[in-house]
């Protein structure tokens, strides 16, 4: 009889392990260790007299260091074996769009009770573009309010406090305009409004980030994103053109001072003491 042929293993195929993917153990890579079920984010990888480990930190900000052992972890259901990147981490800390230094394995924070508001969808979606990370961090929400005209109404239904901080971007917001009267009425203790010069969101966005020489002027009487639209040869669809400005956002680099610090004034506001 020939016997069988198993090649240099001898371990018969039925029984053999399945092979598993190598996967890099890159900073923020979620994975769960095996044999205790410690789930966390790496941290940092290092070589020691015992072999390669990897450190976890879990939601709780806990710390564990483990061998990299084959098959030794859980990425997503499926078991892998963690290998150490090929390239060094980045010398210099990441920042998030807004100029923070990152938090690397940062959780959103349980919402606050205190509030941001702000004019419109597009103030919404501007700030969310730039200070998001920070706010989740904070546990801040944003909810925007299709104008400001019964802003006294909101904030006397949201019942602001020393624990519930209301805090409220209003758009114009210049000496005796509308918004400036409106303003006046709901500013209190702990109620803070600002705002910026421009008429609409929009002109926050820095002119070279878009690759115009500046926003047009749009004569009294015209709705003014319409009048932008013509006067910059764009298609007069404002919701394209929003998605356009938008897109070309990418960090607080390319918002106007007007608005940059008058966000962070109000992240202070509605997170002072916490």
């Amino acid at each position: 009889m020939r016997s069988r042929q198993y090649g240099p293993d001898l371990t018969p195929p039925w029984k053999r392990s399945a092979p598993v993917p190598e996967v890099p153990a890159e900073v923020d890579l979620v994975v769960e260790e095996i044999s205790t079920g410690f789930c966390g984010a790496v941290i940092r990888c290092e070589k020691t007299a015992q072999g390669p480990t990897v450190t976890l930190e879990d939601r709780f900000g806990k710390h564990r260091v483990f061998p990299m052992e084959p098959r030794g972890f859980l990425l997503e259901g499926r078991v892998v074996t963690l290998v150490r990147p090929q390239s060094p981490a980045p010398a210099a800390p990441r920042r998030t769009a807004s100029g923070s230094l990152a938090v690397p394995g940062a959780r959103a924070r349980v919402a606050r009770a205190g509030r941001i508001y702000v004019e419109g969808r597009h103030d919404a979606e501007l700030v969310e573009r730039v200070w998001g990370d920070d706010l989740r961090i904070e546990g801040v929400v944003v909810e925007y309010l299709e104008g400001i005209d019964d802003l006294p109404a909101i904030v006397r239904s949201f019942a602001p406090g020393p624990d519930a901080r209301l805090g409220v971007l209003v758009d114009h917001l210049v000496p005796g305009s509308k918004e400036s009267r409106i303003a006046a009425e709901v500013t209190g203790e702990h109620v803070l409004v600002v705002g910026h010069p421009f008429i609409d969101v929009w002109e926050a966005v820095k002119p070279s980030s878009l690759g115009i020489a500046g926003w047009p002027r749009v004569p009294r009487g015209q709705d003014w994103k319409t009048g932008v639209c013509r006067a910059l040869g764009w298609p007069p669809n404002t919701g394209a053109a929003w998605q356009r400005i938008l897109g070309a956002v990418s960090s607080y680099k390319d918002l106007e001072p007007e608005l940059l610090g008058r966000v962070e004034e109000l992240i202070d506001f509605v997170t002072v003491g916490n």
